[in-house]
């Protein structure tokens, strides 16, 4: 009885589901590899209901805000803090694979190595936009656009657009934000629906990535795995960690109070499957609705620091894996060219690995074809890409909101010590 009573917990049965779907891969490896659609359901599901729902969030949050310049200093803050510890997980990255040398030993002769693979990517990178175009595309064709493309940072831009227009308009702009708040609750009960799905999602996820790779191609590459896990939890735990004392809570407790939204973006490989999720947890926590609204879909653009880690780390293991030594220069280019090429990536996995494809094109000496060496593991890279950018744009959220005046310490230190609830009284409550 005991078991069904904890097995009733959405974060028990997306840790079960996802056991089970490693034990499927890794038996019948063929069965695993058609589980695909299952985690990609999941993930559409969710995304169908995060463009409206940050939609809705901003703009009310905005409408009934009275202080407009504080919305500019809000945004301002926001991208300063994302750039300093956008820097910081670059750098460490950096450090960590400078010191343990993931790559020694490999002696991969580049001229063994399939070129189409790293071609491929590098061919994907090669149309990236410059930064003219980025900014141009922040700019839907029409209203709805933004909206049926699922581009967050076009949908936070209308919502503050329509948040600016209601305050202009006197008590039809309070009614507008009215029906904005109603809409928004709709849809978090949508959600609320979609989330009891998460198991099935992990399932097919896991089962495909094992059953599509293998456990062989992460044995094989299991330093550079290692190393990349355990710098991203040095990262959590120093970095973030440090940010959150200053702000007054525990990053170990926050952690723990999100624990199913991390087993929901490691069972799906994707920060975005828990996007809704973590924005209603932050208000629960306290955080202003505006401060939670503009800040987290911003993060998913501009501070991914598990894509940060990975950028550094992954480069100097490909320097290292085929022997090619990297100048001071070359690796101060590196911290920097990453810099920009990190901003954008998508919170959906296989983004990183188009994005490192960008970053390796600074480095004439180190051949695009050691992307391949990658490929079988970047699915469970992908994962722990994801965790980190979600940590950390969940940290951040608390972090900025503590500096705008915008966080209820109080409400923050219950929430905490009364651990995670269930994600249907979650929603509920929003």
């Amino acid at each position: 009885m005991s078991f069904l009573r904890h097995f009733r917990q959405l974060w028990v049965q997306v840790l079960v589901a996802t056991a089970l779907g490693a034990l499927a891969g890794w038996l019948w490896p063929h069965f695993g590899a058609s589980m695909k659609p299952l985690g990609d359901a999941f993930i559409k599901l969710v995304k169908m209901a995060i463009a409206p729902v940050i939609f809705c969030t901003v703009a009310s949050g905005i409408a009934h805000m009275r202080d407009l310049k504080a919305l500019g200093r809000l945004g301002l803050r926001t991208l300063i803090y994302f750039e300093i510890v956008s820097t910081f997980a670059l750098i460490i990255g950096l450090v960590v694979g400078t010191m343990l040398h993931p790559g020694a030993g490999f002696n991969i002769d580049p001229s063994t190595l399939d070129p189409a693979i790293g071609a491929g990517y590098a061919a994907k990178a090669a149309h990236g936009e410059s930064l003219v175009d980025h900014l141009m595309n922040l700019i839907p064709e029409t209203f709805t656009s933004a909206f049926a493309g699922g581009d967050l940072l076009q949908v936070l831009l209308i919502a503050i657009l329509t948040g600016f227009a209601c305050t202009g308009l006197g008590e039809f702009g309070d009614k507008a934000a009215g029906v904005l708040e109603g809409i928004a609750k709709l849809f978090f009960g949508i959600i609320g629906v979609i989330v009891r799905f998460a198991p099935l999602g992990a399932f097919g996820a896991m089962a495909f990535t094992i059953g599509k790779f293998g456990v062989a191609s992460l044995v094989n590459l299991g330093a550079l795995v290692a190393t990349f896990y355990l710098t991203s939890l040095l990262f959590i735990l120093i970095v973030l960690g440090a940010a959150a004392w200053l702000s007054g809570f525990s990053i170990l407790k926050f952690l723990a109070y999100i624990r199913d939204e991390l087993l929901i973006v490691l069972g799906a490989s994707s920060s975005e499957a828990a996007l809704p999720l973590i924005m209603a947890k932050l208000q629960r926590l306290g955080a202003g609705k505006t401060t939670v609204g503009l800040v987290i879909p911003t993060g998913y653009s501009f501070n991914l620091d598990g894509t940060n880690i990975y950028m550094t780390l992954a480069t100097l293991f490909l320097a290292q894996a085929t022997n090619t030594p990297l100048t001071l220069g070359q690796e101060a280019t590196l911290l920097g060219v990453s810099m920009l090429t990190s901003k954008g990536a998508s919170g959906v996995a296989g983004a990183g690995f188009i994005t490192l494809a960008a970053t390796l094109a600074v480095i004439p000496d180190l051949p695009i074809a050691a992307l391949a060496l990658l490929v079988g593991v970047d699915r469970f890279m992908s994962a722990c890409r994801a965790l980190t950018n979600f940590v950390g744009n969940g940290v951040g959220t608390l972090v900025i909101a503590r500096w705008e005046g915008d966080l209820d310490r109080d409400k923050l230190r219950v929430e905490l010590a009364r651990g995670a609830i269930d994600e249907v009284v979650l929603l509920d409550s929003v």
